[in-house]
C-alpha cells in the first residue's frame, strides 16, 4: 500500500490505536499530547473494550461495529475488534478519508519487553500497520501499582513526542525505512528517565500457572501487563458459587521469575532507559536450533522405520 503522506503546508497524520480500550488513560494522554503539541492531526480508531493480550488475533467471520466517540482536537472512533482489527479498518480507507503516517499503538499499562511481545495486542497494533507498509511504533508504559500514576502517561507521551516528531521528518522526506517498525517502552520513574536506548528483543517472561477458584471474580483481575493486582491475594471468597454451572474454573497466575539476557531490552528499562527495539513480522529460530534439523530431517523416515522393527 502507498502511504499517502500529505503536503508540507499540512499537518502530518497520525493514527493512535491501543490494547486497553478507547477509554483507557494512557491513550487519551497521549491523544491529548499529541493535540496538544499542534503539529499533527490526530485520529483514533481503537477497541471499545479492553482487549490485552490477544496478540495479533483479529476478526474474521463477523462484522465489526463502529461508533464515534468524542475526543477533544481527535476524530475518534470505538471498534468491536481487536488491535489489529483497529489498525487494519483506520489505515484502510473505509473509515477515514485518508491513510496516516504514522500509526502508534498505546500507552500501554506495563511494558511490552522480551517473550511478552508476541502476547501484546498493543505491539499487534503497530505490527499491523507494519504489514501493509505504513510507518508504525507502539508505546508501553511499566507501571507498578502503588508508585505509578495516571500523570506518568503524559510524562511518557512526552518523552516520546521527540521520536514521533522526527520519525515524521524522515517519513515526509522519504527517508523512513520500511523493513520493521519500532516498540518504545519507558521506565517507571518516567520524569527521571537516563535517555534513549537501541536495544534488542530479549526473553524475558513471566511463567503463568493455573489455579482451581469457585467464582469468575476469585483471584482479582490481571493487569494489562500480564501480572496480578498487588492486592489480588487478600481478594479471595469462600463457599461454592453457582456461576460455574457444574463445569470447573480455573484462573491464570503468574508464577516464578522473569528470564533475560543481558544487554536486551527488559534489562535497559528496568536501569531506567526508554528503550527503543526494532521489531519484524517473524521470530527466527536461534541458529544452533535450526542447524539441529539440518541433519534431523533427513533421518526422520530411516530412523522411524529402524524404530518400528
Amino acid at each position: 500500500m502507498e502511504n499517502n503522506t500529505n503536503s508540507y503546508d499540512e499537518k502530518p497524520t497520525v493514527m493512535v490505536t491501543n490494547d486497553d480500550g478507547i477509554d483507557a488513560p494512557g491513550l487519551r494522554a497521549l491523544v491529548r499530547v499529541l493535540v496538544s503539541s499542534n503539529r499533527f492531526r490526530v485520529l483514533v480508531c481503537a477497541p471499545d473494550s479492553e482487549k490485552s493480550a490477544v496478540s495479533h488475533s483479529i476478526t474474521w467471520r463477523h462484522p465489526v461495529s463502529v461508533k464515534q466517540v468524542d475526543i477533544d482536537g481527535a476524530t475518534a472512533y470505538a471498534v468491536s475488534g481487536t488491535p489489529a482489527d483497529c489498525t487494519s479498518l483506520g489505515i484502510s480507507g473505509a473509515l477515514f478519508p485518508s491513510v496516516p503516517d504514522l500509526v502508534i499503538s498505546g500507552i500501554n499499562m506495563g511494558s511490552n519487553c522480551g517473550y511478552h511481545i508476541v502476547y501484546s495486542g498493543t505491539v499487534a497494533g503497530a505490527r499491523e500497520a507494519f504489514f501493509n507498509d505504513i510507518p508504525a511504533v507502539s508505546v508501553s508504559y511499566e507501571w507498578v501499582g502503588g508508585i505509578s500514576s495516571v500523570n506518568d502517561y503524559t510524562l511518557a507521551a512526552e518523552a516520546c513526542l521527540p521520536i514521533f516528531s522526527v520519525m515524521l521528518t524522515e517519513i515526509r522526506n522519504k527517508n523512513y525505512p520500511l523493513r520493521g517498525f519500532l516498540n518504545i517502552d519507558l521506565p517507571t520513574n518516567v520524569a527521571n528517565h537516563k535517555g534513549y536506548k537501541l536495544t534488542r528483543q530479549g526473553k524475558s517472561i513471566f511463567k503463568m500457572g493455573w489455579r482451581e477458584v469457585t467464582s469468575e471474580r476469585q483471584g482479582g483481575k490481571m493487569l494489562s501487563t500480564m501480572e496480578m493486582e498487588t492486592d489480588s491475594a487478600a481478594r479471595t471468597e469462600t463457599g461454592t458459587s453457582t456461576e460455574a454451572g457444574g463445569h470447573l474454573l480455573f484462573r491464570r497466575e503468574v508464577r516464578g521469575a522473569q528470564v533475560d539476557d543481558a544487554d536486551t531490552d527488559k534489562q535497559f528499562l528496568q536501569e531506567g532507559y526508554i528503550t527503543v527495539t526494532p521489531l519484524g513480522a517473524l521470530s527466527q529460530a536461534e541458529a544452533d536450533f535450526h542447524s539441529f534439523f539440518k541433519e534431523w530431517l533427513p533421518s526422520v523416515v530411516q530412523r522411524f522405520s529402524s524404530s518400528a522393527l
